[in-house]
This record gives structure tokens, sequence and C-alpha cells, in this order.
């Protein structure tokens, strides 16, 4: 046998195991039959990997199925709780790190700045949050599997290389195998945005939906697209720049050198500035604008009927309206889910993307469409915990645990 055909054979094990696992996963209680119908594996080869599964402990069975004649089924559902994961959100000045079991459940969680200029002060600065933190919740920790991370730029998902980060310089950081070297865990890494729309699927609000968007206003502002399920990567990884659409071409200069883009007007640093900008000019308000004015001060004004608040807001959510209508009309999602801060005057923001969506997409597209907030603002690392989800549900995490019992 060829080294192709090896490879082969350990791809249709990967692919077949997962089928299984992730059958399981999202339907459990599910019977052997009801699998083998549903993936269409054969009886004996769903109950081989069900086998394994059950030897590694990753499923159990449980109770008796109700009879539909003959003998009734076993049940098999999936064993969460001993299996554990560290997730870590790097942002461009904080670090939130959590511990999850394998439902996404968080099990502890902590979050604090994180300053780091160079490539080898976020390496040391990331191996030193991460020991402390496994450290601290020793007493918490049964199986430890696997390291999820999520940060802002653009990461090679096959080789875990970081080509790129928009406020620091890096050069093809291998931070995926500095990661797995240091603590001896099966790692995955992604892009925060793109982590988040994941994360929306297995746990938030676009679980039934084959096709959905999300938009996340932050430093900046970003797309993650799911396209039948899975995370839209485009040939060169480099898709849902939705903050870079021209909104205005006489608008202010971007930082990726054109003018008018939606970053300019519908990112936490423009909102703010705008609010300052209105306020130097004699705008009656509640707001200051202090150094210290934030996207919360902000929505909290708006919600307590501030009008220079929700003016701002309604213009950001028309300006975010209008780029959404042209990935609507690109995509035609099932939904569309709105994140980051800007969320908590939602009661404003929401109204005026949906305005805007109405007029400016095809009727058919947008007609019976959701535009939602996230479900998931109160978790800040579960977009890095989706990594290590994904690697489970794709099989090459579970290969890997598999591989260990044999």
């Amino acid at each position: 046998m060829t080294g192709a055909q090896i490879g082969n054979v350990d791809l249709v094990k990967q692919l077949n195991s997962a089928a299984v696992y992730r059958l399981i996963d999202i339907h459990g209680p599910i019977s052997r039959i009801q699998i083998a119908d549903a993936s269409h594996l054969a009886p004996a080869s769903v109950t081989k990997i069900t086998r394994q599964l059950l030897e590694r402990g990753l499923i159990k069975e449980v109770d008796h199925q109700a009879s539909t004649g003959g003998r009734r089924a076993i049940s098999l559902t999936s064993v969460n709780e001993p299996f554990h994961a560290i997730a870590v959100r790097l942002g461009r000045d904080y670090l939130n790190i959590s511990l999850h079991d394998l439902s996404g459940t968080t099990l502890a969680n902590q979050g604090r700045e994180f300053h780091y200029t160079t490539q080898q002060s976020l390496i040391e600065g990331l191996f030193n949050h991460i020991s402390k933190a496994i450290e601290l919740w020793q007493d918490k920790i049964e199986n430890l599997i696997a390291l999820g991370i999520t940060l802002p730029g653009l990461m090679d998902p096959e080789t875990g290389i970081v080509e790129y980060m928009p406020h620091i310089k890096v050069t093809d950081l291998p931070l995926e195998d500095l990661l797995r070297k240091k603590f001896g865990l099966e790692v995955f890494i992604g892009n925060d945005i793109r982590g988040f729309a994941l994360a929306e699927h297995y746990f938030g609000r676009t679980q039934e939906c084959k096709d959905s968007i999300l938009v996340s206003v932050h430093h900046g502002t970003g797309a993650g697209i799911i396209v039948n399920g899975k995370i839209f990567f485009g040939s060169n990884r480099n898709v849902g720049e939705i903050g870079h659409i021209q909104i205005d071409p006489l608008g202010d200069k971007c930082q990726c050198g054109n003018f008018g883009c939606l970053e300019t007007v519908a990112a936490n640093p423009a909102i703010i500035q705008r609010v300052k900008q209105r306020l130097n000019q004699g705008y009656p308000s509640t707001l200051t604008a202090t150094d210290e004015l934030s996207i919360a001060d902000i929505c909290l004004a708006a919600n307590q009927g501030d009008e220079l608040a929700k003016q701002v807001i309604v213009d950001v959510g028309n300006q975010l309206g209008k780029a959404i209508a042209m990935t609507v009309n690109l995509f035609n999602p099932e939904k569309v889910i709105i994140a980051g801060d800007i969320i908590a005057a939602s009661e404003y923001l929401l109204p005026a993307i949906r305005r805007q969506v109405a007029n400016q997409s095809l009727p058919s597209f947008h007609q019976y469409l959701p535009i939602e907030a996230t479900a998931l603002a109160d978790m800040p690392t579960i977009s890095a915990f989706a990594m290590v989800k994904r690697a489970m549900l794709n099989g090459v995490l579970l290969q890997k645990l598999l591989g260990e019992s044999a």
C-alpha cells in the first residue's frame, strides 16, 4: 500500500468517526440504527466506531428508547463533563482566558489587561498567562485535551501560523506549534470574528441555520460567514472584511488607505470620536467629551433618552445596514447576528439596520430575515472554544483522542 493510500485510509477513518460522534453529540440520545441510517455507514462500522468512543469515555449508553417493533434500541449520548479545554481570546490590549468542558460550559474564567508590542512579548506573555491559569484551576481540571485561541488578524488554519496582526508586526509566527510544544496539548487557532460566527452557530442564535452572517463592531468592523454549516474562509483565508466596504467616497481616510470605509463610521473609535465632535460643537447631551468616554457610556445614555446618543446609534445602524444589505444580496443568509459593545443599545441600532437592509436588498432575501443581537456577549472566550469544538466535530481532535486510547 502506498503512502497516499495509507493517508486516504486514515482520512476515511477520521471522517467516519467524526460523522458518528457528530450525530451523537448534536442529536443524542440516538440509537446505533438511527446513526447508521443518518450517516449512510454500515451498521458494523457504526458498532466499531461507537465501541471506540465508549472505551475512550466520549459517549455513554443511556436508557432504552421506546420500541418500534422488536428489541428496543439502546441510546447513545455524548459525555462532555470530564473533558476540558483552555480557551483564550487575545485582544489588542487585553486577554480573556477560560476553562470549558466539551459542551461549552464555562468552568472558570478571568480577564486582564495584556499589553504587548512585539512578537516575542506576545509569545512570552501568552505562555505566562496560560501557565498561571492552568496552575490556578488545577483542582477543576480533569482531562485537559486542547487549547483554543482566537486573535485579530490572519492565520493559516492548516499550519497554525499567524501571518498578520493589525497592531503589531509578526513574521510567520508559528503560534500553534509553539503553544503545543510548551503545554503538550492539541492547539487550534483562528480569527476572532470568524471564531465568533462559528460559536454562534454551535451555541448561539444560528444553531438551526446552515447559512448565517455575524457582523462584529469593535475596534474595527468585520464579519464571519457560515456557509452550509462551515466557516467560509475563501482561497486565501481572508474574507469578511465588511469594514472596508466603501460607504461614503467623500468620507474620512481609513487605515487601509481608502476613503469612507464602513470602519471610519461604524467602529468603536469612530463612534466615540463622532460623539466627541458633536459635544464640542455644542450639541446638548448628558455625555461629556472626556478621554474615558466609552461605547458603554454612549449606549447607556441612549437607553436613558439622550437625543445625541440615540441619533449617533441610529446613524451607525444606518451605515451598518447599507453594508449588511450588500452581504445579504451576495450570500442570502438565513439570519444575521450583530455583536459588539454597541448591542447594548439594540433598541435603536437594530431597527436602523433592518430598515436599510429592507431598502437595499432583494425582497425575497430580506422578507423573512431575522437580524438579531448575539446571545453570547457575556462569553468572551466562546469564539476560542469554538476552535476546539470544530476540531472535535470534524474529527481532527477526536481522532487524536481515539488514537491515545488505541
